[in-house]
């Protein structure tokens, strides 16, 4: 056991006088020492009933024979932080989230994880962190929020925000606008659509470190609770088989959950997370393998932002076994890989039924024959850009518009609210990468006010930040390289004609190249003067979005 680190010997009696002092007892001391990452705070709703997972864990550990020790995890609420500098310190904290986890757990050398997460950079931060410490480790998530109800329909965070842009053109009064606001988002839990946080539940499903119904289980149902007792019983079932981590996260996990994501239309986002998270497993991730998953993936569902089900509605058709076990009739998925209910993959799926054809389409009948993510190259981005398109209204998938520039987030969402947008432009934000915004923000504020103004069949967005999970439309982020590093998309200027062909993967700047050569001699890279504390650390140490915004040591 690596606890006996700390409780063998006589030359471990000053840590056991510690471990006394917390109350532990000599019983309790001999047992596997089982830490639980608890995410709980009370700013995120995602979070808020992590407690009452937390304590469910920790009963399941100690059925099972272990010793449950709780330490936090930061998490932040992207729909919050959302459209202001806090925005800027939302993917900066999934490398905080790793780096504190592994210092936790091994500096107290606990012998198994229990990784309780719920939103956007928590889960991934703590798969990195679950690859890095490697002790059997399992995730068990707060689970998605209810979808609310306005006017008899299904609503949701991009309900919410889209709703703003229609107010802000005159569609809707603010009576309708507090409606929104008072029901979009009616219960605790991950916002309600396949936004980023969901997306990473489920796949923490695909890659095998979740059990069943970890990515869709509402948050306020109570095998939500059944759930989290069996994760802590089953990380002991681990420890006693000593499966781990990088036993389980394997290069055909990283592929399975890649075809998954294809197949569910899960959030742009992924394609920064997935290559991070393979990063530490010792798994090389690239966009290119994206699309050639892509090509032989169908779209399977529809979920809001796509569409118009929800979480609760894919649980209820099956969840995403019942999504996985339609791609394996097809043979798409890798069958014989690990999974932390101690079985593979194919032996988990067995008996596995699709409920409702309508919110999980038969492999047969899909939404499209290729996925819900594409990545485009071109001059405008040479490494690579990423778009979700079962998003993109049919009419968006090959567009040629004029350029409107902007250098920050909230010039653009200025100049939307201006009404200097119009159908055909292609609205590009620059300087908001990794390196450049710092923190590469999220662009929910811009897309939700052209959707909410009508214009998302008319208008695009590129951007080398990216989009929130809640973003539909043609929206085009994670543009490689980015601005302040001296990508093509630093020297575009309005009235610039931008082709956008989706379906060929294709993304240029239609403009010659002695011009361009001519820009770039005289034109200056813009590199802000005011970023301090970490973000100003994090800028000088992140890599490109295309290789996963992870950090160079």
């Amino acid at each position: 056991m690596a606890s006996e680190a700390i409780t063998k010997g006589f030359h471990c009696a000053p840590q056991r006088s510690l471990l006394h002092a917390l109350g532990l007892t000599e019983e309790e001391m001999q047992r596997p020492l089982v830490g639980i990452v608890s995410s709980y705070n009370e700013i995120v709703p995602g979070h808020m009933n992590l407690d009452k997972i937390v304590d469910a864990v920790k009963l399941g550990v100690a059925m099972a024979g272990g010793t449950p020790i709780v330490f936090p995890a930061i998490a932040v609420c992207d729909g919050i932080a959302m459209g202001h500098r806090g925005m800027k310190y939302s993917l900066v904290t999934r490398d905080l989230i790793a780096d504190s986890t592994e210092a936790m757990a091994l500096a107290h050398a606990f012998d198994a994880l229990v990784m309780v997460p719920n939103c956007d950079k928590n889960v991934p931060g703590l798969l990195m962190a679950a690859a890095r410490v490697n002790v059997p480790t399992i995730f068990v998530s707060g689970g998605p929020m209810l979808a609310g109800c306005v006017d008899g329909k299904k609503t949701s965070l991009s309900s919410m925000f889209e709703a703003v842009g229609s107010y802000k053109a005159g569609k809707i009064d603010e009576e309708k606008l507090l409606d929104f606001e008072l029901n979009a988002c009616p219960t605790c839990g991950s916002c309600s659509g396949m936004y980023t946080a969901n997306s990473h539940n489920c796949l923490t499903e695909v890659l095998g470190m979740g059990l069943r119904g970890n990515g869709t289980i509402p948050a306020v149902y109570s095998k939500r609770i059944e759930l989290a007792k069996h994760a802590g019983m089953q990380v002991m079932e681990l420890y006693r088989k000593n499966i781990r981590p990088l036993d389980i996260m394997t290069e055909k996990a990283f592929q399975n959950a890649l075809t998954a994501d294809m197949a569910l239309g899960c959030s742009t986002n992924s394609m920064l997370h997935l290559p991070a998270i393979a990063h530490e497993c010792g798994v090389e991730l690239n966009l290119d393998i994206a699309n050639e998953i892509s090509a032989r993936t169908p779209n399977l569902c529809h979920l809001a932002p796509a569409g118009h089900t929800y979480m609760e509605q894919l649980d209820a058709a099956g969840g995403v076994y019942a999504v996985l076990n339609e791609l394996r009739k097809k043979n798409l998925i890798h069958t014989d890989v690990m999974t932390v209910t101690g079985k593979t993959m194919g032996e988990n799926l067995d008996g596995c039924v699709n409920r409702d054809t309508e919110v999980i389409r038969p492999v047969e009948n899909p939404y499209s024959e290729t996925g819900g993510i594409a990545v485009l190259r071109g001059n405008l981005a040479p490494d690579g850009c990423v778009v979700k398109r079962s998003a993109v209204a049919p009419e968006m998938l090959k567009h040629e518009g004029t350029a409107k520039v902007f250098d920050s987030e909230e010039e653009s969402i200025a100049a939307i609210y201006a009404g200097k947008i119009q159908a055909g432009d292609v609205v590009v934000i620059r300087y908001e990468g990794p390196s450049g915004g710092p923190g590469m923000r999220e662009m929910l504020s811009p897309t939700s006010a052209i959707a909410g103004m009508g214009l998302d069949k008319e208008v695009a967005l590129i951007t080398d930040g990216r989009f929130s999970g809640a973003t539909r439309g043609a929206a085009i982020g994670h543009v490689s390289p980015e601005a302040v590093r001296g990508g093509l998309i630093a020297y575009v200027k309005d009235g610039d004609k931008i082709a956008i062909d989706i379906p060929n993967y294709k993304i240029e700047l239609l403009v010659d190249d002695a011009e361009i050569e001519k820009r770039k001699a005289e034109m200056e890279i813009k590199v802000k003067t005011d970023v301090t504390g970490y973000l100003k650390r994090y800028a000088k140490m992140v890599s490109s979005a295309d290789k996963g915004a992870i950090i160079n040591y």
